[in-house]
């Protein structure tokens, strides 16, 4: 063991994905290390995120693909991948175009939880999602 423990085997042979094919992708802002979001990924959308530069996720609602900003413009330019000691999480750090936010802020952490255990708003809203997405029904 030691400084060079598994560089050896390629990128994807070393993601450990769960049972489901999936693995945990933390999202941060490639200058100032702002978590911005928390996807999914899968091997394909992992293969397509490396080979194009821009971050594609897993979305288990949809039970499909999901290229970030692909329906609001907000897209990832893909910076750096790294990979946790077990294999088993990734971080993507990423040039944020617009909010990560689907409800329009910069990142999806944008509450806080104060002492008293109410919420406030810690973050800046960047666009109205209804705009870019529509009413919902």
């Amino acid at each position: 063991m030691g400084d060079n423990e598994g560089i050896d085997k390629s990128f994807l042979d070393t993601v450990k994905f769960d049972d489901r094919g999936l693995v945990p992708a933390i999202v941060q802002d490639h200058e100032t290390g702002k978590v911005l979001m928390m996807a999914w990924m899968n091997r394909e959308s992992l293969e397509m995120t490396l080979e194009r530069k821009k971050a594609c996720y897993w979305s288990r609602s949809r039970n499909k693909l999901w290229l970030k900003g692909e329906s609001s413009g907000n897209m990832q330019e893909v910076f750096d991948i790294l990979i946790d000691c077990d294999g088993d999480t990734l971080i993507l750090k990423v040039s944020q175009i617009g909010g990560a936010c689907h409800v329009g802020y910069h990142s999806c952490f944008y509450r806080k939880v104060n002492e008293d255990g109410s919420m406030q708003i810690c973050d800046t809203l960047m666009f109205n999602p209804e705009e870019v997405y529509g009413k919902k029904h």
